[in-house]
């Protein structure tokens, strides 16, 4: 069955990270633009204040969003503090809400001395089940293994304690624009193949 046949048009939430104003270098815009190319449905929103970030400000954006995703078939994929963002949905998400996958690309460290990131740190409610529970096909990490913004490793300080599958990608930095993620062409095949494997694009 095709990619067409499964998903008419693919419908896709990209949600960005702090200090973020949609740059045309960066991976996000590349895919937004490469997907909608493609004739798929994309949301890429400007969340509000990227430089000073709120929490509610992000969530109410968020649940807007989710709000139109047609019967819940959707593609999320968060970059930096939005996968904050993601964990605090997950605590309080309805099943109205869950999406069909979610990939949560280079999270922040709450523990870093940065208060706009603190301020998003990962409820103490949070579990398992209820990440899991937002996404139907399931919620995956991608990481690097030196990322200056996770000193403890996303494995340790996320997959392992949330039980998330997750790729670990040698040398990607924070998986960003000045790391050499502008197109980023495993990251399209994944979007429209959840089967192919995601790579560095150094790999």
């Amino acid at each position: 069955m095709s990619h067409q046949e499964t998903q008419q048009p693919g419908r896709f939430l990209l949600l960005h990270g702090i200090e973020h104003d949609q740059p045309p270098g960066h991976w996000l815009y590349w895919l937004a633009s490469s997907l909608r190319g493609r004739g798929e449905s994309v949301s890429y929103p400007q969340l509000p204040q990227a430089d000073a970030p709120s929490l509610e400000r992000w969530l109410e954006s968020l649940e807007a969003e989710l709000a139109v995703l047609d019967d819940g078939v959707g593609v999320v994929l968060c970059h930096s503090l939005s996968c904050l963002l993601w964990f605090h949905h997950c605590a309080r998400a309805t099943l109205q809400q869950r999406v069909e996958r979610v990939l949560l690309v280079a999270p922040p460290s709450p523990n870093l001395p940065v208060p706009a990131i603190q301020a998003f740190a990962p409820p103490a409610t949070l579990t398992p089940a209820a990440v899991a529970a937002s996404a139907r096909s399931g919620v995956r990490v991608l990481a690097s293994d030196g990322d200056p913004y996770c000193p403890e490793g996303a494995r340790a300080l996320f997959a392992a304690p949330l039980r998330l599958e997750i790729d670990v990608i040698a040398g990607g930095g924070h998986l960003s624009e000045p790391d050499g993620y502008g197109p980023w062409p495993s990251m399209l095949a994944w979007c429209l193949d959840p089967a192919v494997r995601l790579r560095g694009n150094a790999d």
